[in-house]
């Protein structure tokens, strides 16, 4: 069997395990023990992350590091009447795309290490974060990511250097009014209005149209207990996004006055907090400039596609605002991915992850740029 093929037959056996052993954030514990058991069967050393699922790898000597990172964790979503855990996220082409960088680099010789981080708990957004703290990046100069994109995108036999992520932070909150007899709404108030209100609110916030962002209502519980009771109480939940970190906090703020403004306005008792914020990309140019280099080489000029701006977020870009001199980029692959990432029934085409393997390997391979 020639090394091609059995890089596509171990890739491909990999994949199908990832694919069919979900497991949500924070619990992929026997995905990080598949992990470490294709590491044992690689004769490559690692170190578990140790009170959270997740793994780091590493081959070569040397005193410089390059990094490269995949996500872990599916996503709990309905497929098929049924809640269970689901790869649509496609980070089980993530890990495989990268374990097979891995078995392409092995057991060449390299200049520098090349670190494998296997991190947990993207989808929840704060996995890097937990990784970072484990000592995930300590000595990395570059990192890279990697991840399928939807179709319309990028197609199949299309690589990006650069993924430029959206910036997200979400909010929970609570409503505490009075309830109040349908017949009688003037001795009550109304939790209902309020999220009105606060909907009417987030309508009208203004930012300039030229940098995307929304900011909108997600969830919503308001239930008095019978259709002739007016509810008091509420529950809500927020998505906000922006383009750029700057506009998100911009957003973050008029949001903050708006939910004082009508707190005031109907005298009643409102809590909220932040639960999650995902910070925007900041994508160096050298390390864009290193993958687009290893696309060329590995794949052609053909393969080459344009940067990609998009709303989505992504917790890889925590690295960078934690370690600002980090010089770093997530590389999209073209995968016919459809309908869309998150979709419980998305496919794509599993080519691409032998091309993708590829070009990971080359930049990896590569001396560091740092200017």
């Amino acid at each position: 069997m020639t090394s091609a093929a059995m890089l596509e037959e171990s890739m491909y056996q990999w994949f199908e395990h990832f694919h069919n052993y979900p497991e949500v954030s924070w619990k992929e514990y026997e995905t990080t023990k598949k992990i470490a058991s294709i590491l044992d069967d690689l004769n490559v050393s690692y170190r578990l992350l140790g009170d959270v699922p997740g793994l780091i790898a590493e081959i070569g000597t040397g005193d410089e590091i390059v990094a490269v990172r995949a996500d872990i964790d599916a996503l709990w979503q309905e497929v098929d009447g049924k809640w269970q855990a689901n790869h649509s996220c496609g980070h089980d082409a993530n890990i495989t795309m990268v374990l097979g960088a891995l078995l392409l680099l092995k057991d060449r010789p390299l200049q520098h290490r090349v670190r494998f981080i296997f991190q947990p708990a993207e989808e929840v957004g704060n996995g890097a974060c937990a990784a970072f703290e484990r000592g995930a990046v300590d000595d990395v100069s570059h990192l890279f990511g990697v991840h399928l994109r939807p179709i319309e995108e990028l197609p199949l036999g299309k690589v990006s250097p650069a993924i430029h992520h959206g910036a997200a932070y979400f909010l929970d909150g609570t409503i505490h009014g009075i309830d109040a007899h349908g017949a009688r709404p003037h001795q009550g108030k109304n939790a209902i209005d309020v999220i009105m209100a606060i909907q009417l609110m987030l309508n009208s916030i203004h930012l300039s149209p030229f940098e995307p962002h929304s900011a909108k209502l997600t969830k919503i519980i308001a239930d008095g207990g019978s259709t002739n009771i007016i509810p008091g109480s509420a529950s809500f939940s927020m998505d906000i996004r922006a383009q750029h970190n700057h506009q998100l906090e911009l957003l973050r703020s008029r949001i903050e006055s708006g939910l004082k403004s009508i707190q005031q306005q109907f005298e009643i008792e409102m809590n909220w907090k932040w639960v999650d914020f995902t910070p925007g990309a900041e994508v160096s140019p050298i390390a864009a400039d290193m993958a687009k280099n290893a696309i060329l080489e590995t794949l052609g000029e053909q393969f080459l596609a344009d940067e990609i701006t998009t709303p989505g977020s992504d917790d890889f870009h925590f690295y960078t605002v934690k370690k600002p001199e980090l010089k770093a980029t997530m590389i999209g692959i073209g995968a016919n991915l459809v309908p869309g990432l998150h979709h419980p029934k998305m496919t794509f085409e599993r080519s691409a992850l032998i091309d993708a393997s590829k070009v990971l390997a080359c930049v990896l391979e590569k001396k560091p740029i740092h200017k």
